[in-house]
């Protein structure tokens, strides 16, 4: 396929610079990247749903990580049934300077409530849905997370971490802290579940059944936001000490968001 610019990127890869994270992928690009249509793209921009693309040489429209991020909150809302204006509802309150991080802790918060879907597809169907090719290379790392398995000519595919999942490809950081990464991730998330349990275990003793299904139903989601919101503060606290350490940033002399 031709880009705008008489370009095609076999990958559809983002290509954009680590620091300055400029915005320089086409609309086609972006449509293989999120695995949806151009003729989507422009739709959804003309609704609103996208912001404009930044000019660049020649006219031609550069798409960045903001709109990656927002197509794949888009998706995800999708799965869980919302319509399209519900969709715009959604996006319309939202803050208008959210970085791609945080669309993608919105998404996060979306997909926390999606059913576990497993899915077997062929790797044709498998790449399309990847939004890019995926060498044996590839095949076996996303395997090693659990994203993935062979099953006879196919794929079983768990469809809520294969996004993930193939972001995390592109990551600079090898496979074994990766999967060390994800192994803390599980062992700390297990926990604090068993220990929120636990405690409103504790607080509904005395209830009926249906007291303790509408406590859940009303505390799960709270939770959710909660876990993703400290931990989110929490890992940029981190970061930015390791880069201050690094000497990459000046000491943040703002309070702790706590």
């Amino acid at each position: 396929m031709t880009t705008e610019d008489g370009a095609y990127d076999d990958g559809g890869l983002l290509h954009m610079t680590a620091e300055a994270g400029e915005p320089t992928l086409t609309i086609d690009e972006l449509a293989a990247r999120s695995g949806v249509s151009v003729r989507t793209v422009r739709f959804y921009g003309t609704r609103g749903l996208l912001p404009p693309p930044v000019i660049g040489p020649r006219r031609v429209g550069r798409y960045g990580r903001e709109h990656l991020a927002r197509l794949a909150l888009i998706e995800e809302l999708q799965l869980q049934g919302l319509t399209l204006a519900g969709i715009e509802r959604y996006l319309e309150r939202l803050p208008a300077d959210l970085s791609d991080q945080d669309l993608a802790v919105h998404r996060a918060v979306v997909s926390s409530w999606a059913p576990e879907k497993v899915e077997t597809l062929s790797r044709a169907d498998l790449e399309r849905r990847a939004g890019r090719p995926l060498d044996d290379d590839a095949l076996r790392r996303l395997a090693a997370m659990d994203v993935l398995a062979p099953d006879g000519d196919g794929w079983r595919v768990d469809a809520g971490l294969l996004r993930l999942g193939v972001r995390l490809l592109d990551v600079p950081l090898s496979q074994e802290v990766i999967l060390a990464a994800r192994t803390a991730l599980l062992d700390h998330s297990r926990a604090a579940a068993r220990e929120l349990s636990d405690l409103l275990r504790g607080a509904v003793t005395e209830r009926d059944a249906r007291d303790v299904r509408s406590l859940s139903a009303h505390m799960q989601p709270l939770v959710v936001q909660a876990l993703l919101t400290t931990f989110q503060r929490s890992l940029k606290r981190e970061v930015r000490q390791w880069l201050s350490e690094a000497g990459a940033v000046p000491e943040d002399p703002s309070p702790a968001e706590d």
